[in-house]
């Protein structure tokens, strides 16, 4: 049995509901720049500091029915992308990658700048689910709009790399304390990644608040430059 790790920043913004802002990180000089907004469509999820990157076709995210890379795995079970951040960064076949410091509150947006160029006309992005065991929201691979905005919904995905407990001895979101185990439980994992069923109420969590219906978040896509 395996702890989850979690970053400082994460811990606090999960426990205080702290809106931590920063700026939009971005653009690598030329090419065309993209402001991507997120806004949480959820009750009472907390999403974590999402990580946004600009990439090739050739490059996915995450393949639907396919066991979860580890990377990504690490951001859906605690909400760190740094790990994710790092291997995209040695990726040929990606352009841009930007992540935030800020988690996304139920109802509320947040805005990040991404570069785009040439062949890396793709967006992907993602975030965790904070009241859940493995979920996390994303856009896999979707095309930069030629000019002015468009928008997506991004639904609710199971990295099925851990068992869904809904304890908080094993979760890090509101309104399980942010220190109390994150233990990573992986015993009868579902070993693929696939839509997630929501939550259920069978742990510590109240489904009528934590539970959510598809999609759970709005991203607008606006080309800026």
């Amino acid at each position: 049995m395996k702890t989850k790790r979690i970053s400082s920043t994460i811990l606090l913004t999960l426990t205080l509901g702290l809106l931590i802002f920063s700026p939009a990180l971005a653009s690598k000089g030329d090419g065309k720049n993209y402001e991507v907004t997120i806004t949480n469509l959820t009750k009472k999820q907390v999403m974590t500091p999402p990580i946004l990157i600009s990439h090739r076709s050739s490059y996915e995210l995450f393949s639907l029915a396919q066991p979860v890379g580890a990377e990504l795995a690490t951001l859906a079970e605690g909400g760190d992308s740094q790990a994710l951040a790092a291997l995209l960064g040695t990726h040929d076949d990606v352009h841009d990658v930007v992540t935030s410091a800020v988690p996304i509150l139920p109802g509320s947006s947040i805005t990040l700048t991404i570069n785009s160029k040439g062949r890396f006309n793709r967006l992907s992005l993602a975030g965790m689910l904070a009241t859940s065991n493995d979920g996390f929201f994303a856009l896999n691979g979707v095309k930069f709009p030629h000019e002015y905005s468009r928008s997506r919904f991004a639904v609710a995905y199971d990295a099925g790399s851990e068992v869904n407990t809904e304890l908080c001895s094993d979760l890090p979101g509101p309104p399980c304390a942010a220190d109390s185990g994150n233990q990573r439980i992986t015993t009868d994992a579902e070993g693929f990644v696939h839509i997630h069923n929501g939550i259920h109420g069978t742990g510590d969590l109240n489904a009528a608040n934590m539970d959510w219906q598809n999609p759970v978040a709005k991203v607008v896509i606006e080309r800026v430059k």
